[in-house]
């Protein structure tokens, strides 16, 4: 028994060893779809990128299944790509490309072991990405840099890595740099390898990985003259100022290793791949929420990051995105769910490449495995079998945005009821119910405005509801309890009300802005109004 034991776990750690699960996160219209689609393209894990750009002959990513997110170019739910590279299991997880969604990406981040941080050559760090940097330093997710779209007018490579260590207080440590400005890329050089210079010939439409081709120092002094020996001049001037690059000092957060590319064309995109393969660490223990850590050795633990229903419109199923933390996971399994206690059976399980499935029977640390119509779901729960384990809760994000959301049609009350209820579960918004309406016309409640179109959208396309949203005037979400909740109910007051929402029996207070609540916290300075986390953490 011991050495079978012994044998579970070796190939347990050797599996693990070989994932790689990770993120790409970035500002709005950065091109992170188009990076995600090249990525898999470079993989040979698709034979042309889909990217999307422009109004005309538009076709969506292959990570952008839903049919809101092909009609505005943008991704607005996650998607998980798994694909192989150089004999490593390679785990992509599609994160929203919109501010509005930060909370989906937040989500997403507690899924994976490293983020690429995509920042635009000619924008520089933008304000989203600073805020989805600082979630990956809060959770302790190392971070790979790409600088995109070089191959068009921008800012100076150098000023551009100034502008990461001063703002993010992060060192940037080149691995790959440019030769050449924004807008006339002739190149790129490997800090580990100066002899030579990687030429790229693109491919038209960015269709197809971009034709390369290696010169000696020699040819491309002969070639570039000037160009390439300033690159050179400024690589050194880059490693010869900082730390170099560390293993321990970029695990640790401390560094973030820095590759230059054009993503719509391929160019560099197969450098950043292997870095992935190269850099980015293994699936390790995982904390749990009483303290100590599950290792990846352990029995079979796994947690619920991302709910999605109608990802295929002919079965109308729901979907349930578990990152597997430890042990082996075998498709008709027995787990514990640890929030209720409650055995279930995972007979219906997928691996999931965009809107595509395949059936997974064996799935190890870093997958990330689709559990069908597993109804008792939520996000952020924990899986387990053996010995319990409870990983920490996914916190919520403060809501700004707030509407009463009431069917079009009260004959499809049924329908209404489903779909709200759906939403919910899948954390698209958080659903309010206050005494003041009751569950007829609950509260939408979300973090950006954008969040309720895809509630219009989804309650008439899917749920076969369509609805109509009266806005209300509050900005600020408060919790409270059941004494502050009593207080609130007698001050009767206008600009504030107490709501529970559904899915934990959080109470929450609304107030118009801050000096409405200011004034009634000195008022009531005994009241509970804590703060949710905020958007911007």
């Amino acid at each position: 028994m011991s050495n079978e034991l012994s044998a579970t776990t070796i190939q347990v750690l050797d599996e693990a060893g070989r994932r790689r699960t990770f993120a790409v996160i970035s500002h709005p219209d950065a091109g992170k779809s188009t990076l995600t689609e090249a990525l898999a393209l470079h993989a040979h894990a698709i034979t042309s990128a889909g990217a999307v750009h422009g109004k005309g002959g538009r076709r969506g990513v292959t990570s952008d299944w839903m049919e809101l997110e092909r009609d505005r170019g943008i991704s607005v739910t996650s998607a998980a790509l798994q694909f192989d590279h150089r004999g490593h299991v390679m785990n992509l997880v599609d994160t929203p490309g919109h501010a509005d969604f930060s909370e989906d990406t937040y989500r997403v981040l507690a899924a994976v072991d490293c983020a690429i941080m995509l920042v635009d050559a000619a924008k520089g760090l933008e304000e989203q990405t600073r805020k989805l940097f600082a979630v990956c330093r809060h959770r302790g997710v190392p971070v790979i840099t790409f600088i995109n779209k070089w191959d068009r007018r921008g800012r100076e490579a150098l000023a551009l890595l100034d502008d990461i260590e001063t703002h993010l207080g992060i060192t940037p440590v080149p691995v790959v740099w440019p030769v050449g400005d924004a807008g006339n890329l002739r190149g790129l050089v490997q800090a580990e390898n100066t002899g030579q210079m990687l030429r790229f010939t693109k491919v038209p439409a960015g269709t197809h990985a971009a034709i390369e081709e290696t010169l000696t120092a020699e040819q491309a002094v002969e070639e570039e003259g000037e160009t390439w020996e300033n690159a050179l001049m400024e690589l050194e001037l880059v490693l010869s100022s900082g730390p170099g690059y560390d293993q321990e000092a970029f695990e640790a957060g401390k560094i973030s290793p820095v590759f230059f590319g054009a993503a719509l064309t391929n160019i560099g995109v197969k450098l950043l791949l292997d870095a992935v393969v190269d850099l980015a660490p293994a699936p390790g223990p995982r904390p749990l929420a009483n303290g100590g850590a599950r290792a990846v050795e352990s029995e079979f633990s796994g947690l619920v990051f991302k709910i999605q229903a109608n990802m295929d419109p002919a079965h109308r199923d729901r979907i349930a995105f578990v990152r597997v933390c430890s042990g082996v996971f075998e498709r008709g399994m027995n787990v514990t769910r640890a929030a209720s206690g409650r055995s279930l059976t995972t007979k219906y399980a997928h691996t999931v490449f965009g809107a595509e499935r395949t059936v997974v029977d064996t799935a190890y640390p870093g997958d990330v495995v689709g559990l069908i119509n597993a109804a008792a779901l939520r996000v952020g729960d924990t899986l387990y079998t053996g010995k319990k384990a409870e990983f920490p809760p996914l916190p919520a994000f403060a809501p700004e945005f707030f509407a009463v959301a009431r069917p079009k049609d009260i004959s499809r009350s049924k329908q209404f009821r489903k779909g709200v209820s759906q939403l919910d579960e899948e954390g698209v918004v958080q659903v309010l119910v206050s005494d003041r309406r009751g569950d007829q016309a609950p509260v939408m409640a979300a973090v950006g405005p954008m969040q309720f179109d895809v509630v219009l959208h989804r309650m008439e396309h899917e749920f076969s509801s369509p609805i109509t949203l009266d806005h209300l005037s509050y900005r600020l979400a408060r919790v409270t309890d059941a004494a502050g909740a009593a207080e609130l109910s007698k001050a009767r007051l206008t600009d504030g009300e107490v709501l529970t929402r559904r899915s934990d029996d959080v109470l929450l207070a609304l107030f118009a802005d801050k000096w409405h609540l200011n004034a009634f916290q000195r008022a009531k300075p005994d009241i509970k109004l804590e703060p949710l986390i905020a958007t911007a953490e």
